[in-house]
């Protein structure tokens, strides 16, 4: 079995992807009241601030920055899973994650990378926000509902046309 290093610093900021195991399924935005509920909840439990979040079909990415003296971001994102999951009928799945009890619907692991400073995060929350023109969901940032663009706008940080241009709003 594989062995994985993950950087594991206390009240750091970490960008993740987490990615659905079937990448032609739409879970995540069909059954986003059971994604939003699954985050409240674990996150009521084990605090966290959602710097940025977008969720597509069938991924997310979400920036996040924990307390100080907590590193745990696994379980977080293992308990997030398992409640979605627990309100979804099982996928097809091997042998192998039918003994583990999965349902099959996430992938197992999940990417992280620890941001560094104030550039490596910019860079990584307008990642977060251009997805879903990457992946051809729209043609404007604002157009995507699951987006914590949104909020940013709201606040009066980015503009409401903000394109994720170099140079552009």
């Amino acid at each position: 079995m594989a062995s994985y290093r993950r950087s594991r610093a206390p009240g750091a900021t970490y960008f993740f992807t987490v990615n659905l195991a079937d990448r032609s399924r739409d879970d995540l935005t069909t059954q986003i009241a059971h994604l939003r509920t699954a985050w409240s909840v674990t996150r009521a439990e084990h605090p966290f601030h959602v710097d940025a979040v977008v969720v597509l079909p069938d991924h997310l990415h979400a920036i996040w920055t924990l307390p100080d003296g907590d590193a745990d971001f696994s379980v977080r994102w293992r308990k997030i899973k398992s409640r979605y999951s627990a309100n979804l009928a099982p996928m097809p799945r091997s042998a192998s994650k039918q003994s583990r009890g999965e349902k099959g619907i996430w992938q197992r692991r999940f990417w992280e990378h620890r941001i560094r400073d104030a550039e490596d995060m910019r860079a990584h929350m307008h990642y977060c926000w251009f997805n879903p023109i990457k992946h051809g969901l729209v043609q404007q940032v604002a157009d995507w509902p699951y987006s914590s663009f949104h909020r940013e706008v709201a606040r009066g940080t980015i503009p409401k046309d903000w394109s994720g241009r170099m140079g552009g709003p």
